[in-house]
């Protein structure tokens, strides 16, 4: 059940550093293959991921082998813009605001794999360009052997006993670290109100770190209290890292805890080599039979309503998320106003 998230900016990098064939380039659009750029976290190292079925099991069915390249949300934006001229990859799946980002860009082609009509619209581009694939929800985690129970609000975050032992992804870079960002937005008051905050928290914080996987390890053996991460993955980890615990701090003292939806979206690259090969990937990740292993192999939720899971990872999930409140962010404001709300982070940080 081990999910991490460690590593996939190191892969990404390396994999730009080497010849176009690592990527399927060579490949004429009829060959029996396709490139997936995706955000880290549905894909193990130990080969029981989500996305490690998955492909097993795609090729199996149709014969078509899946390349994949992992880094940060961004990143894997940032590349396919970069490649724009010589694109490689066929599918990106990648968490809000970057896969609007990548719509906005003129990255995604217009695309509504079957089974997408039971996604809710609100998990899904008007126009086609994207839908989501796994559900899952912003959070942090904390380590359960020093905390006893894990704090409770934002301003809790704020005492002495954090200073050096809490962290969280650069915003940006990191899907789940510009969460932090929306998320602290949302409770806080607004932006000015959110940087404030940030501000003052930037003693406790260790520093910047490219990939939120990394946290969850060095959580679980104490050396961070307190880091963020999103329930899908850290849920995934805990059978290897169980001294980690789930919590949603809320905006202040007799809130509920809050979150909001972060899921992985899929689209169709503007451009792929292999065009009709991916449209059935996307179809396959859309099916009712791969969207029942959603919980049951990756630890999160499906995105077609129509699906229920009643396997034992869905109760746990189902308690986790209980008592919690979710609201919806404005992801084309965030979409749009991204590079002044990050350069805000930076000068109120000063990182």
């Amino acid at each position: 059940m081990s999910r991490t998230r460690t590593g996939g900016v190191a892969l990404l990098a390396a994999t730009l550093l080497a010849p176009l064939t690592a990527c399927g380039a060579t490949g004429g659009s009829d060959a029996k293959e396709i490139t997936v750029y995706s955000a880290d976290g549905l894909k193990s190292q130990d080969g029981s991921g989500f996305y490690d079925r998955v492909f097993r099991d795609f090729e199996k069915k149709t014969g078509i082998k899946v390349k994949y390249v992992e880094g940060g949300s961004g990143e894997v934006v940032q590349r396919l813009a970069r490649e724009r001229s010589n694109t490689r990859a066929d599918v990106v799946v990648t968490l809000p605001p970057f896969v609007q980002q990548a719509d906005g860009k003129g990255l995604l082609e217009t695309y509504r794999p079957k089974g997408s009509e039971k996604v809710a619209d609100s998990d899904k581009d008007p126009s086609g360009k994207w839908t989501s694939v796994v559900n899952n929800y912003f959070c942090f985690i904390y380590n359960m052997k020093e905390l006893t129970t894990p704090p409770k609000t934002w301003n809790d975050l704020l005492d002495d006993r954090f200073e050096g032992r809490l962290q969280y992804s650069t915003p940006g870079v990191a899907g789940d670290g510009t969460a932090v960002l929306v998320k602290a937005m949302h409770d806080l008051g607004g932006k000015d109100a959110a940087m404030e905050y940030l501000k003052k928290l930037q003693r406790n914080n260790v520093g910047p770190s490219s990939s939120t996987g990394q946290l969850a390890p060095r959580t679980d053996k104490g050396e961070l209290l307190v880091a963020n991460g999103d329930v899908q993955m850290n849920f995934a980890n805990m059978a290897t890292m169980p001294h980690q615990g789930i919590f949603f701090p809320a905006a202040a003292d007799g809130k509920k805890p809050g979150t909001f939806a972060l899921p992985y979206a899929a689209g169709l690259v503007k451009g792929a080599p292999h065009a009709d090969n991916a449209r059935r990937f996307l179809d396959y990740l859309l099916s009712e039979g791969v969207q029942r292993q959603v919980s049951s192999v990756a630890g999160g939720f499906a995105a077609r309503t129509d699906v229920t899971a009643t396997d034992r990872n869905a109760k746990a999930l189902a308690d986790i998320m209980k008592g919690t409140e979710i609201f919806r962010p404005d992801w084309a404001d965030i979409n749009r106003n991204l590079t002044s709300y990050v350069d805000a982070w930076k000068a109120a940080t000063g990182s």
